[in-house]
């Protein structure tokens, strides 16, 4: 792995990240002192660099990709700045010691402010749509305003980042690939993502290649939970039919019904912008690749009047009867195996 690491950094002619030792990064978090959270990845710890500035460590757990995930890690950030992409400062690589530092993001991460009882309200309707419209801009800068394609693959709340105006900004391109924009569909061997979020082409082959579309489709999974404050699949709901929110909302909308997201002080306007965030996600989360749009017409119509946008046809999550499924048997690269989307695959296969 460290061989594997070493020789990419040695072909990275642009690179502008620091390089730190393994000492410089125990003196930065004073000895791993102020733990922020932890994932599959590893740990992320708080830090002090030398210039006074406060950054975050993420110290890389053993990773069974020979340090794959890390060369996706800094290949894609490290040479891009975008106000929407969380900016990669420095890293260390010293045997099986790896670490990455990234500018701190003082608000933490969106999942707090859509699924912790204490601090969901603390952002206001408004402020959802500006970070909602603010993520766009970052995925669809990953996907035309690099050299190379960049499709991120793990789009969801955990992996925005809020800075100290919730300015949020992409994060963890662990799983991320490059590929060039000339190519609409890409080869991958193996689906990846979170259950929940990740794309039905990367399981099943038939409905469409793999391309930028599947970073739209987990946008609008994002985009559904921002708009209603909850996990898209909630095993606790009050009404079986409410257990998964995008088509029980569909049907919704679709009788012309009001959705009540609990806020009874919301006004006119902040209902329009609920409904019009909703409507966009349901494009995002066409089951067929080639019926969802790309993120720039995705921006133009967050942007719009939501009485402008065209009502859009039921994301529906059965595959049809027609078709001949060949389900990806490849080794599946999945995270957040305990979250509430464990059976999330099989939903695809039994939805009505």
């Amino acid at each position: 792995m460290y061989d594997n690491i070493e020789e990419f950094l040695q072909t990275q002619s642009d690179f502008m990240p620091i390089r730190y030792s393994y000492s410089d990064i125990k003196k930065i978090t004073k000895n791993f002192k102020d733990k922020l959270g932890q994932g599959g990845y590893g740990s992320v710890y708080k830090g002090r660099l030398r210039s006074g500035r406060l950054a975050a460590i993420k110290l890389l757990g053993n990773s069974k990709s020979n340090g794959q995930d890390f060369i996706n890690e800094v290949g894609t950030i490290g040479t891009i700045h975008h106000v929407n992409v969380v900016k990669l400062i420095g890293f260390c690589v010293q045997g099986s010691k790896r670490a990455l530092v990234y500018e701190f993001m003082p608000n933490g991460s969106l999942d707090k402010y859509l699924f912790s009882s204490e601090v969901s309200n603390s952002i206001n309707t408004e402020k959802m749509y500006e970070i909602s419209l603010g993520v766009a801009r970052g995925i669809e800068y990953l996907h035309r305003g690099c050299a190379m394609q960049i499709l991120h693959f793990d789009i969801k709340p955990h992996n925005i980042l809020l800075d100290e105006n919730f300015v949020p900004k992409i994060s963890d391109f662990g799983m991320a690939k490059l590929c060039d924009t000339k190519n609409t569909v890409v080869s991958l061997i193996g689906a990846r993502g979170t259950m929940g979020y990740m794309a039905p082409e990367l399981n099943y082959r038939h409905i469409g290649g793999v391309s930028f579309k599947s970073d739209v489709y987990s946008f609008g999974m994002l985009l559904m939970e921002m708009a209603g404050r909850r996990k898209n699949l909630n095993l606790v709901a009050d009404h079986s039919s409410q257990i998964y929110f995008p088509p029980w909302a569909y049907e919704q909308f679709r009788k012309g019904k009001y959705i009540d997201f609990g806020k009874a002080n919301a006004t006119e306007e902040q209902n329009r912008i609920t409904k019009k965030i909703i409507l966009v996600a349901f494009w995002c989360i066409q089951l067929k690749p080639d019926n969802r749009p790309p993120m720039h017409r995705v921006i133009d119509m967050l942007e719009q009047d939501v009485e402008s946008l065209e009502f859009p046809p039921k994301p529906s999550l059965q595959v049809g009867e027609d078709e001949d499924i060949e389900i990806d048997e490849h080794p599946i690269e999945i995270r957040d195996p305990t979250s509430d989307y464990s059976d999330f695959i099989s939903l695809l296969v039994d939805a009505e």
